[in-house]
C-alpha cells in the first residue's frame, strides 16, 4: 500500500509527533508498504519530484530526530515556512494525501486530535486511521470527556470547567480548592498542567495557562500511582505503571528525556485492578465512539481504586511511549502494532465509521 505517515503540525506536541510519525513510517516500510513521512504544516520541502513518486523515496523521506526537554518554538516553525501561509496543512500536503491508500495518523494534540484533520479528510474521501472527527473531537476536549466517564459510571476526580480572563484569577485564587490540578481544555504530553498546592501556586497556574487561552478544569488533585491502559480493537492491554526519576509529576521531560521515568509493563496491580481499569477504558473507548486503538490514564488511589483522568485517541508512538510497550507486552512488537492499528482502520473506514 502507498501510505502517508502524517506527523509534526502546529502543536506544541510537534517534536513528540515528529519522533511517532518517523518510527510508524519505518515499522510500515519493513512490513512491506511505500510509506512517506510528510511533515502537515511544513510539507515536504525537501523533495522535489510529483506526489505520487515520493511513496518510492529513499527511508520513506525520514530523519533521525529527537525530543528536546522543552516544548518547541511554533513561531520559529511558523518563520521557517516557505509560503508563510495561514493555512496548516503546508505545501502540497493535501496533494499527496490524495494519493495514498491510507494516511496514517502520527499526529499528537490538537493540531491533529481534535477532530479538524479527520474532518478535512472526511470531506475529501481520504481514508485515515484512528477514530472520526466527533469522537476525536469529544474526546480531546476533557470538560466532554469527564461527562462521558460520568455518564457511563466511570470514576474520574471532581472537576470544574472554567473560562476566565486575568481579572478573575484573584477571586479564582480564593474560591477553588487546593490541592488542584489545572488543565487545558484541549491539552496533551503533559503541556499546559500545573499541579499547586499552595493558593499562591494557584494564581501562578492560573496567570501561566492563559497563555493556552484561559480554557481550563480544576480538578481534585489525587495522590496515587500513576497507571495507564491501551485499547487495540475490542480488547485492553496489559497496564503500565508511570514512575517518574526527575521529580514527583510525570511532565513532559520526564515523558520524553532518557531516564525522564520508568515504565514498568505489565505494571504490579492485582488482575481485578486491572480489569477494572481495562473495563473503563474500554467502555469510555466505546461510548465516545473512538476506532482501532485509545488509551487512557488512570490515578490508583492508596485504597486500590481507579480513577480515571483522561483518554488519547493518538497516544504517542515514540521509543518512549506507552502504548508499545503495552503491545509488547502482550506479544506484540512495534511493527506488528502499526500493522494492526493500520488494519483495524481500513476496516472501520470500510464500515464508513
Amino acid at each position: 500500500m502507498n501510505i502517508v505517515v502524517l506527523a509534526g503540525g502546529l502543536s506544541p506536541e510537534r517534536q513528540v509527533s515528529l519522533v511517532s510519525g518517523t518510527g510508524i513510517c519505518r515499522a510500515l516500510r519493513n512490513k512491506g508498504h511505500q510509506a512517506v513521512l510528510v511533515d502537515m504544516y511544513l510539507g515536504i520541502p525537501a523533495y522535489s519530484g510529483r506526489e505520487k513518486e515520493a511513496f518510492s523515496a529513499p527511508e520513506g523521506l525520514c530523519e533521525e530526530i529527537s525530543i528536546s526537554a522543552q516544548a518547541p518554538d511554533l513561531e520559529a516553525v511558523r518563520r521557517s515556512r516557505a509560503d508563510q501561509s495561514a493555512r496548516l496543512f503546508g505545501p502540497g500536503v493535501l496533494e499527496i494525501c490524495s494519493q495514498a491508500d491510507m494516511v496514517f495518523l502520527g499526529l499528537h494534540g490538537e493540531c491533529g486530535e481534535d477532530g479538524r484533520v479527520q474532518a478535512a479528510f472526511d470531506l475529501l474521501g481520504i481514508p485515515y486511521t484512528g477514530s472520526g472527527y466527533l469522537s476525536s473531537g469529544m474526546a480531546m476536549n476533557k470538560a466532554v470527556a469527564k461527562q462521558m466517564m460520568e455518564r457511563v459510571g466511570i470514576l474520574t476526580p471532581p472537576w470544574r470547567e472554567l473560562i476566565y480572563e486575568e481579572k478573575d484569577i484573584p477571586r479564582l485564587t480564593e474560591e477553588l480548592p487546593v490541592p488542584c490540578a489545572v488543565k487545558i481544555i484541549n491539552g496533551g504530553s503533559s503541556l499546559g498542567v500545573a499541579l499547586p498546592d499552595t493558593r499562591e501556586q494557584l494564581a501562578q497556574a492560573l496567570e501561566d495557562t492563559l497563555q493556552y487561552g484561559g480554557h481550563v478544569i480544576v480538578e481534585k488533585k489525587l495522590f496515587g500511582r500513576d497507571i495507564a491502559v491501551g485499547v487495540l480493537g475490542e480488547r485492553y492491554l496489559p497496564p503500565v505503571e508511570i514512575i517518574p526519576c526527575c521529580g514527583a509529576y510525570f511532565d513532559y521531560a520526564a515523558k520524553y528525556q532518557e531516564g525522564g521515568s520508568q515504565e514498568v509493563c505489565p505494571a504490579p496491580v492485582t488482575k481485578e485492578q486491572w480489569h477494572l481499569m481495562g473495563e473503563a477504558t474500554l467502555r469510555l473507548h466505546r461510548a465516545l465512539g473512538l476506532t482501532a486503538y485509545s488509551r487512557a490514564d488512570f490515578i490508583l488511589d492508596e485504597e486500590g481504586r481507579p480513577w480515571c483522568l483522561e483518554i488519547n485517541t493518538l497516544p504517542g508512538m515514540t521509543p518512549a511511549s506507552l502504548l508499545p510497550k503495552e503491545a509488547a507486552a502482550a506479544g506484540m512488537d512495534f511493527d506488528t502494532l502499526c500493522q494492526e492499528i493500520l488494519a483495524l482502520s481500513m476496516e472501520a473506514r470500510g464500515a464508513g465509521r
